[in-house]
């Protein structure tokens, strides 16, 4: 049997990683902060010295996985001509597809409280940046790419304007809660842009 390479076991890193982190947020979307390293391992079927062998610790945990999603969170906009439903439907969709970006969302909305202050100032300043700030645009203008070039890439960024979009991001997670632990998002979404009159 020959050894592998360097690359295959990249390869294996990063699918590891990934399984790692998406048993992590299913773990965390039923047990919040009281999540453990030997929970995410049972949901991802690995032992237990296989996550602390990427994962020294759930803080360094939760902060992957948060980051990483954020690599995600905002595509969303973009990918949609603004109708306030479409949209909505369409996001809550994309947490139904992927737990951990919901819970970007979530805990962005709590002050990112989990997080060490050290590490949550930083993704809250991104999360600010590259989701809150776009989608205050695109409320506002009808589209991300349209709002922060009028207003040379500062768009949306008035208080009551992210206020607005920190308010409707709030309301829209909590309403997902419910039907994402049944796992009825993806079905649900209609009803619930309906119910917060999107």
């Amino acid at each position: 049997m020959t050894p592998r390479t360097k690359e295959q076991n990249e390869d294996i890193r990063l699918r590891r990683l990934a399984q790692i982190r998406k048993a992590a947020a299913d773990v965390f979307l039923d047990k919040g902060p009281l999540l453990e390293i030997r929970d995410v391992a049972a949901q991802a079927g690995l032992g237990y010295g296989t996550v602390y062998h990427y994962y020294s610790n759930k803080g360094d945990l939760l902060n992957d996985l948060l980051w990483d999603a954020l690599d995600r969170a905002g595509g969303w906009m973009g990918a949609v001509e603004f109708d306030p439903a479409t949209a909505s439907i369409r996001l809550l969709q994309l947490w139904a597809e992927d737990h951990s970006v919901y819970l970007l969302y979530k805990l962005a909305g709590e002050g990112l409280s989990s997080l060490p202050e050290g590490r949550s100032s930083p993704l809250s300043n991104a999360f600010r940046q590259e989701v809150l700030t776009p989608f205050a645009a695109l409320l506002e203008t009808g589209s991300a790419a349209e709002g922060a070039a009028a207003s040379g890439g500062n768009a949306a960024e008035s208080p009551d304007k992210l206020q607005r979009a920190e308010m409707l991001l709030a309301a829209m997670t909590g309403c997902a809660s419910l039907s994402l632990r049944r796992g009825k998002l993806h079905e649900e979404a209609g009803d619930i842009a309906r119910l917060l009159k999107f």
